[in-house]
């Protein structure tokens, strides 16, 4: 095993400094343009809901259930084309195995904790072929799917960095005839800086 840093540790750990310096100058940094949503996981939806609620002022509502994920979600509004989703393990969808990692890894969490985040790009394919180009692993593109309460089904495809461990973001294409979910999602909520 290799003591090097890869480049991906190095720009992560690049773009971490920077924020400090602006911080450390009294500036705030800016937000990425490609945002789309910010994952806060918890082992019980209706906990994050009010936790979150307690904390903000706002109540998220619920978005809906990850088909096949084991988990379902409520979301919040942070601005146009941003969202907070809080993610959880949805307890009608019982099991383990592909697809469900991450609900396993939800019921582990005590406290609601940020998880990762997303970046949307019109052009997962092109995305994927520039990461392969520049010698950065990805994982297989995932189909995803939730199925919102009033019956509508959301659709995306979205892209993961290979061991990333959660700093850099993954990436999600939203299907042409979705919402996106900071169109009708709880609005009351803006995100300042992000870093």
């Amino acid at each position: 095993m290799s003591s090097g840093i890869s480049r991906r540790w190095f720009l992560a750990l690049a773009a971490t400094l920077a924020a400090r310096r602006s911080f450390a100058a009294g500036e705030m940094p800016d937000i990425p343009a490609n945002l789309d949503h910010i994952l806060l996981g918890v082992s019980d939806l209706d906990h994050g809901i009010a936790w979150l609620e307690e904390r903000s002022g706002v109540r998220a509502v619920v978005g809906g259930v990850h088909p096949g994920r084991g988990t379902w979600n409520a979301l919040l509004t942070l601005g146009p084309r941003r969202y907070l989703e809080i993610i959880a393990p949805d307890p009608k969808q019982t099991g383990s195995g592909p697809g469900q990692e991450r609900a396993e890894m939800l019921r582990s969490v005590h406290e609601p904790r940020l998880i990762g985040w997303a970046a949307h790009t019109e052009d997962l394919a092109g995305l994927m072929k520039k990461a392969a180009d520049s010698g950065i692993a990805t994982e297989t593109p995932l189909d995803g799917s939730r199925a919102r309460p009033d019956g509508k089904t959301l659709r995306w495809k979205s892209l993961n960095l290979k061991e990333d461990f959660g700093v850099l973001p993954f990436f999600i294409e939203w299907s042409r005839d979705s919402v996106h979910p900071s169109q009708d999602a709880p609005s009351g909520c803006q995100l300042k800086c992000f870093s």
